[in-house]
């Protein structure tokens, strides 16, 4: 909402999230008079930063024009950025699918809104479920009347429904917690102050980051106050991407950055001093030290007790060739060593297979 009604200041908004590297741009888009009470009250902290006597009356102030959402769009799609909104009622939603959304997004305050819920179901069209204040068995409710309802593609959003939110209630570990239950992707509706709550999210493996962007915290208005600013947007983009591409794919093994590295601080198998040909070679006779261009010192006790296969000086660096027999060649990962051994235990009445539960649907 942070348009403030202006279909010029939506405008450049859709600009500045561009300008600032994200991926898409999400609108409100409501009927004041469908979305609450002529005597709702307002929340503190739309009280303190609107100026309105009445939530219905300070949403009315807010609402954007239907050309001025077209326009937002259509400024959107020459950015090359994704364009959507979230509906608050019906025809609202009735209204995105008009417009040629390509997903909906339904606000916390709306999960356990059936009628919406339902209405957007039956869109087909792919929907982000916002759960800020949800209970697990408001999420199970709502995630069972979109399945029933159409069951599009669906993702949630963990949320912390305070604006700003204190990062000590936000409980980022239920960012993987609800991707378990539920078996769909699982993002994260940010409304903290900085950058870490997002990448700690990412790092947890939250696929979506939503965050308020306004042009000026200043501005009038529910929300400027705790949105970012375009500046600090482009730092949380970079940030976000690093933090992705940081989680890698979870094997553990040498990177090709290290690979240089790798050579010149591990270290090599050499002779302490020099030996003959035919010599059995025992814990006295070898050192270990730069670079890695020999034997790993890992491989000492396959080493000791071999003989060496010609002369060798003193710091000489020993290959697998220069063993008498030849110790072959290492690749890869190896077997598990005793102290580290596989878990690997048989299937039988006594250890049955382990199992994770599936996701509840």
């Amino acid at each position: 909402m942070n348009h403030n009604g202006d279909p010029e200041l939506a405008i450049r908004l859709v600009d500045a999230a561009a300008d600032a590297g994200a991926d898409a741009v999400k609108f409100q888009t409501f009927r004041a008079g469908s979305l609450a009470r002529a005597d709702a009250p307002q929340a503190d902290y739309q009280r303190e930063r609107a100026a309105a006597d009445s939530q219905q009356a300070m949403l009315r102030g807010l609402e954007l024009p239907i050309d001025g959402l077209r326009a937002a769009f259509a400024r959107a799609a020459q950015r090359g950025i994704t364009a959507f909104s979230t509906p608050f009622d019906l025809e609202s939603a009735e209204l995105l699918v008009s417009l040629g959304v390509p997903a909906l997004k339904i606000g916390s305050g709306d999960l356990t809104n059936l009628f919406l819920l339902r209405k957007v179901a039956a869109s087909g069209l792919p929907v982000i479920l916002s759960t800020g204040m949800a209970t697990l068995d408001e999420v199970d409710q709502a995630m069972a009347a979109v399945r029933a309802g159409g069951d599009p593609p669906l993702a949630l959003l963990h949320c912390l429904s305070a604006y700003p939110a204190p990062p000590r209630e936000t409980n980022l570990r239920a960012i993987p917690s609800m991707r378990d239950r539920y078996g769909v992707e699982v993002g994260f509706s940010d409304h903290t102050v900085g950058l870490a709550a997002p990448v700690a999210a990412v790092a947890l493996g939250a696929t979506i980051v939503e965050k308020h962007l306004t042009l000026d915290r200043g501005l009038p208005g529910p929300d400027h106050a705790a949105s970012t600013e375009p500046d600090e947007l482009a730092v949380l983009a970079r940030a976000l991407r690093d933090a992705h591409e940081a989680l890698g794919n979870g094997v553990k093994g040498p990177q090709p950055a290290e690979a240089k590295t790798r050579l010149v601080a591990r270290r090599s198998l050499v002779l302490r001093h020099a030996l003959a040909a035919g010599t059995t070679l025992t814990l006295g006779d070898l050192d270990a030290k730069r670079p890695a261009d020999g034997i790993s010192p890992l491989r000492l006790d396959e080493v000791l007790g071999r003989r060496l296969a010609g002369d060798g000086t003193t710091d000489a660096v020993l290959r697998p060739e220069d063993l008498d027999p030849p110790l072959e060649r290492a690749s890869g990962n190896r077997t598990p060593s005793a102290r580290f051994p596989a878990r690997q235990r048989a299937a039988s009445p006594a250890h049955p297979p382990e199992r994770r539960p599936g996701p509840r649907r």
